[in-house]
């Protein structure tokens, strides 16, 4: 997707904490009605962003906890409501790939499964406003100026709108509530990650295109700042960053559809932009990060470097090579990669072998399908419909085809 500017009209979503089983059917039973009400309803309003708030109870209380000892549950989730989002959107033939559809994102809010969140009054330190995950508090004091505030009429629901409006410090008028599905949710909390568990990361990366940010897209960038662990009481000072691929524009001059790929530059906005409504929750219009351009000679020279006030640095480099800064960077010490190119991290490994560097952990994101097994009415297109959606190559020749129905009239 294109970038998308803070002008565009805002909805949030916050729904009721998943159910104890996040498996797709399991998701699909407590968040289908939910979802498509909303996307149905937003779906002339476009373009527009719809920011969906998802209450993990595995993350509350985990700061102690590495990042990777949390990652399969996290990245589980995520892709199952993802994926639930592109089937309902495939269906129903909503857009959600382009830069006239919606844009949605989803925000991973630690909190307790007995419905007691934090609900600290007083200042919040920025590296508790930072994401990818945060509190019920900082969404709710981020001042963001959402249209329409969704939620769901469970009991569940109710308490969690009535902690965040009581957070926010007002009663939102603009609240539309929306009816909730099946969920079984067990009444004990779920183990929390030992915090010997696990290797930490403070420097991660990932690489990609980034063509036109569509859902696998999200998938993606979001697991890899969720892998950047805070800095430890030992060492509070230690640096953090996450390093952005993204290939350079010489390397793309023979893709199908090149006239509607995006340029470095504007692919560069688009993950930032992403990045931005994910990782920064300080209220306030004014710019909350510091920007500082790199053009050195060389390999993975250029680069936008983009610094939150947590300390958090977001690195988007240009690459000329399938290897990128996982090569010329020895702190960089994990890498996300989605299953399909599982190779990829291998024979990023066997680079770094060479250099006599440490190998990179390498965790995956899964690869989304359509596969709806409770869906007995089955629909043909449903596969190809959904693939469109998270396919850039897709997205650019549809963009080409309303281009060319544009000039005919």
């Amino acid at each position: 997707m294109a970038p998308i500017g803070d002008h565009l009209a805002r909805f949030l979503l916050i729904l009721p904490p998943p159910p104890s089983s996040t498996s797709f059917e399991s998701l699909k039973a407590a968040y289908n009605a939910t979802l498509f009400s909303t996307l149905k309803e937003l779906r002339y309003k476009s373009p527009a962003i719809l920011e969906i708030a998802l209450p993990c109870a595995h993350l509350h209380n985990s700061s102690s906890s590495p990042r990777s000892a949390l990652y399969a549950p996290t990245q589980g989730l995520l892709s199952n409501l993802y994926k639930l989002i592109c089937i309902i959107s495939a269906k129903e033939s909503i857009d959600v790939e382009d830069a006239d559809g919606l844009d949605a994102r989803i925000i991973l809010v630690a909190y307790s499964r007995d419905g007691r969140s934090e609900m600290g009054r007083g200042a919040t330190p920025a590296a508790d406003m930072q994401g990818p995950i945060i509190g019920i508090t900082t969404l709710a004091r981020s001042g963001r100026p959402w249209e329409v505030i969704f939620s769901v009429e469970t009991e569940a629901g109710e308490i969690l709108l009535k902690q965040f409006q009581t957070a926010a410090g007002k009663l939102f008028t603009n609240i539309h509530k929306l009816r909730g599905g099946i969920t079984q949710i067990s009444t004990t909390e779920p183990v929390t990650a030992q915090a010997s568990a696990g290797r930490r990361h403070h420097s991660v990366a990932v690489g990609g295109t980034f063509d036109h940010l569509h859902i696998g897209h999200k998938l993606l960038l979001t697991m890899t700042a969720f892998m950047v662990d805070d800095a430890s009481g030992n060492d509070p000072d230690v640096p953090r960053s996450m390093t952005i691929g993204i290939t350079g524009d010489q390397l793309l001059v023979n893709k199908k559809f090149a006239e509607f790929l995006g340029s470095w530059e504007q692919r560069k906005e688009s993950v930032w932009n992403f990045y931005k409504s994910t990782l920064d929750f300080i209220p306030g219009t004014h710019d909350t990060y510091k920007t500082e351009i790199v053009t050195n000679p060389g390999p993975n020279g250029h680069a936008v470097n983009f610094t939150l006030q947590s300390g958090l640095t977001v690195r988007c480099v240009e690459i000329w090579d399938p290897f990128g800064p996982t090569i010329t960077d020895e702190s960089i010490s994990a890498l996300v990669i989605s299953g399909e190119t599982r190779s990829g991290g291998k024979a990023v490994n066997d680079k770094r072998k060479e250099n006599g560097w440490p190998e990179l952990e390498v965790f995956e994101v899964d690869v989304l399908d359509a596969d709806d097994r409770s869906d007995q009415l089955g629909n043909s297109n449903l596969e190809e419909s959904f693939q469109n959606k998270l396919s850039s190559t897709e997205i650019r020749r549809m963009l080409s085809e309303k281009s060319k129905a544009k000039s005919k009239v």
